[in-house]
């Protein structure tokens, strides 16, 4: 047996079993399919995601860190897994947003074999080793249609041998007895344990505080030649590192709710720290809101996928990936000396925001896509204006 109970891939295919699945929402709702992956059951917020493509990144992508994810789209797995253990050159995951899965269960409608040249894995495979549990064939679209009428909520995915059958209540005491989404901290589990310092030239040097960043970020800031410190959640930014001065910030995307975060809420709110030009991304721009006094809430759906539309104060509207099951207050960042840079059209969430200087930005979305759309890309060049600015002053 493998960890936390999984059959070992190799045990499992050697049996030549077959595998049954199902996914079972706390509200009772069943849905049952093909098994694949890991044996054994996982519990997580149950969310979707609309993207055609870039599944080894949303798989990966540590903000989906506690969750179990369904795809709306219909047909997954076609150009399988890249070599999840190919390695750039600066060590980061060279296909991938993290070295490993994050989700705790996948849901789809269909899998078919791979068909790519650079495939190191089919999908399958590749989450047997991950130990993560899969679901196959069940009515996605009816699913998504549910989760948007009654909103996220908890569910277990378990997968099993072949005439195995859960029934309701059993998979509902289970449900029952695992800790609750929000009550979990996930951040400490996906940030680094120490500093690691990432070079490409001589360029600026700027701390990045991480809550789960996606490698595409640190990336993003390489190729517009800074020098990434990243640090650990709740480490110190500090005023320099190894001699030399720290000239911005950026606090990355992550899981979870950012309320739990005090320790990276309160080292923003610092004064050597809030000097510092500042980009937040994602759980990023609700940690610098509540940082400056601002306020978070839980939406019913979150958005997530690769076609959220922004439309920014300049008049521009941009498509951008958006994967966060949390907003900040519109309301709230006026009085906190903020103003709205972006807005959702759909619902009106706030999307963005800056400061009258122009010191501090953020964004709700992923500027840097992967997977998904850069549209938004000049937020980057924006903050490493900024830190250049400030390096040459």
């Amino acid at each position: 047996m493998g960890a936390a109970g999984f059959l070992t891939p190799a045990a499992r295919e050697g049996s030549g079993a077959e595998l049954t699945g199902v996914l079972y929402l706390e509200d009772g709702t069943r849905f049952d399919g093909r098994g694949i992956g890991a044996e054994g059951s996982r519990v997580g917020e149950v969310v979707f995601t609309t993207g055609m493509v870039g599944y080894p990144e949303s798989l990966t992508d540590p903000s989906y860190r506690g969750q179990i994810l369904a795809f709306t789209y219909p047909l997954l797995g076609n150009y399988g897994v890249p070599d999840p253990a190919k390695r750039d050159a600066h060590g980061l995951p060279a296909f991938l947003e993290a070295p490993e899965i994050q989700v705790r269960g996948a849901v789809m409608r269909g899998v078919t074999r791979p068909n790519h040249w650079a495939a190191g894995a089919t999908l399958e495979r590749w989450l047997a080793d991950g130990g993560v549990p899969g679901v196959v064939g069940i009515d996605t679209r009816r699913l998504t249609e549910h989760l948007r009428s009654v909103g996220v909520m908890a569910g277990i995915v378990h997968v099993g041998r072949a005439g195995e059958r859960l029934e309701d209540d059993e998979l509902a005491r289970r449900l029952r007895s695992a800790p609750a989404y929000g009550t979990e901290a996930y951040v400490p589990e996906v940030s680094v344990k120490k500093p690691v310092l990432y070079e490409d030239g001589q360029g600026p040097l700027v701390a990045l505080l991480d809550c789960g960043v996606k490698a595409s970020i640190v990336r993003a800031l390489l190729a517009r030649h800074l020098t990434v410190l990243r640090l650990p959640w709740d480490h110190e930014v500090p005023e320099r590192w190894e001699g030399r001065k720290v000239s911005g910030l950026l606090v990355g995307n992550g899981p979870g709710d950012p309320e739990q975060l005090a320790p990276t809420i309160e080292e923003l709110r610092r004064p050597s720290t809030r000097r510092l030009p500042t980009l937040g991304i994602c759980l990023g721009h609700q940690l610098v809101s509540l940082a400056r006094g601002g306020s978070t809430f839980k939406l019913k759906y979150g958005h997530r996928g690769q076609n959220k539309t922004v439309c920014f104060d300049d008049g521009r509207a941009l498509i951008v990936t958006e994967n966060h099951g949390y907003a900040v207050r519109p309301e709230s960042v006026k009085p906190a000396g903020l103003k709205a840079w972006a807005t959702n059209p759909d619902d009106g969430t706030l999307e963005g925001i800056r400061d009258h200087r122009g010191r501090l930005i953020a964004l709700q979305g992923h500027p840097e896509g992967h997977p998904g759309p850069q549209e938004a890309g000049f937020v980057f060049d924006l903050f490493a204006e900024r830190v250049q600015r400030g390096t040459i002053a």
